[in-house]
């Protein structure tokens, strides 16, 4: 691959264009191993915009799940004392604790057993509506030695076309529970926002076309001719190629509205690289050696590239959430089994250092194939950043070019890098060439990188950032 620059990028910072919209919310808080691995200062260094609650069992605490606190189904749901909130209080404290608001998904983690446990309907719809409003009142309204949390977003249930794995009913049965739920809600309480059914699949693109799937086209026809809440309209995508979320999030916004559901919000609340889109080597067959190398293609180099290219690509997407799947240990994680960063979290956190310059520059488009860049201004017009991420392995290096910066005189570059060798060091400074240029050798392989711009008189930062212990 070449190692000079093929093509000229450039960036003129007098032409912005909004706000970097903070994008970057996960699944899961940070108590793992039952508190034993605790990755709170972590989470607080990402500064999460929005915390999702799905499979929290798996190694975690024996919380959230609806089966987790309510046990015993037989018991009386008016009865304080028919539940076990004590876990849960303690995963969410944690959470509250970091700064993130929380998503509450309401419902069951996925059953990968041969044996289903606890992803059946349940029997009675209005029973279990009763005791997701219980746990309502108590994370919200105090009730039963309860909070004052605030939790804005519940969710109703995950993935019910993933069958039986999340859902060993039918779609019908779904449909049942999700608005007798929804309503029960959204009747105590008209401002909280409603939602699902976070799907896993949401259809297929043919011929440059979307045609989505069937469960999905039954269950907004279902919501809209019997006129169920659903404020927000829950996704999810696990995908080699990072284009595929803008792109999917334009289709499926087109469809919303179509539908009648203009004011719904969308929410990519599970997302994540997915090598060669292979799912086997998370299943029991792949355990071991092969487990291990997805795993660390995931976590690694070009998942790091690849988590920036995409939070940088959702910035002109049409979605109002999204959630990285996930913030902790298990598979999929930023962290491995001992609460080490790894490469994915070092993308985050180069992304969260670029809304320290909020005020959003004009940029070239995400394109599949190229590097992805995007840039800003903080309010004082004293600093500016430039995040870009090579995950394509683009031929095409840019020589990246500065103009209209908010001051006169040489300007000052340090360079942060995120590559196999770095976990977000600051590895190069200097001066800009008077005419702006710089030179990136950097993006070469799979990599991330921050430039932070200062008018040449500002003093440096330190010349490494490292994460809290």
């Amino acid at each position: 691959m070449a190692g000079t620059p093929a093509a000229e990028l450039t960036l003129d910072f007098s032409r912005t264009n909004g706000l970097v919209r903070p994008l970057h919310g996960v699944n899961l808080g940070p108590l793992c191993y039952r508190g034993m691995v605790d990755l709170s200062d972590y989470h607080r260094e990402l500064n999460l915009p929005l915390t999702r609650l799905h499979d929290v069992v798996w190694v975690n605490y024996d919380a959230v799940d609806v089966s987790s606190i309510f046990r015993d189904i037989r018991n009386d749901p008016a009865l304080a004392t028919s539940y076990e909130f004590d876990a849960t209080d303690d995963y969410l404290a944690a959470i509250v604790a970091t700064g993130s608001p929380i998503l509450y998904r309401l419902g069951e983690s996925i059953e990968h057993t041969p044996r289903k446990y606890r992803v059946h309907p349940p029997k009675d719809p209005t029973k279990w509506a009763e005791i997701c409003c219980a746990i309502i009142r108590h994370y919200n309204e105090g009730w039963a030695d309860g909070f004052h949390h605030d939790i804005r977003y519940w969710e109703i249930w995950n993935e019910p076309e993933n069958q039986p794995a999340m859902w060993t009913g039918t779609d019908d049965q779904y449909f049942q529970l999700y608005e007798v739920t929804a309503r029960a809600i959204k009747s105590h309480w008209p401002d909280l926002k409603v939602g699902g059914p976070s799907l896993g699949y949401t259809g297929e693109f043919k011929d440059g076309e979307f045609h989505a799937g069937d469960f999905l086209l039954r269950f907004l026809r279902f919501c809209r001719e019997r006129q169920v809440p659903l404020d927000f309209f829950s996704w999810h995508r696990y995908t080699q190629d990072p284009a595929d979320f803008a792109r999917r999030a334009h289709a499926l916004r087109r469809l919303l509205d179509a539908q009648g559901f203009a004011k719904t919000e969308s929410h990519l609340n599970e997302w994540n690289y997915l090598p060669n889109e292979d799912w086997r080597p998370m299943m029991k067959e792949g355990q071991g050696l092969r487990r291990e190398q997805w795993n660390a293609e995931m976590r690694g180099p070009r998942g790091a590239a690849f988590a920036a290219w995409a939070l940088m690509s959702l910035q002109d997407a049409p979605v109002d959430m999204a959630n990285f799947y996930t913030a902790e240990i298990q598979m999929f994680g930023m962290f491995n089994f001992h609460g080490v960063p790894q490469k994915t979290f070092y993308a985050f956190k180069a992304f969260r250092a670029l809304l320290d310059t909020p005020r959003r520059v004009t940029t070239p488009p995400c394109v599949a194939g190229d590097v992805a860049v995007c840039a800003g201004l903080n309010p004082e017009d004293t600093r500016a950043a430039v995040l870009l991420s090579n995950f394509y392995l683009s031929r095409d290096l840019p020589e990246l070019v500065v103009c209209g910066l908010p001051w006169s005189g040489p300007t000052r570059f340090d360079l942060y890098l995120v590559n196999a060798r770095s976990d977000f060091d600051r590895t190069r400074s200097g001066a800009l060439d008077p005419d702006g240029r710089v030179t990136l050798p950097e993006l070469k392989e799979p990599s991330v990188v921050l430039l932070k711009l200062s008018p040449a008189s500002a003093e440096p930062g330190p010349s490494h950032i490292h994460s809290s212990p």
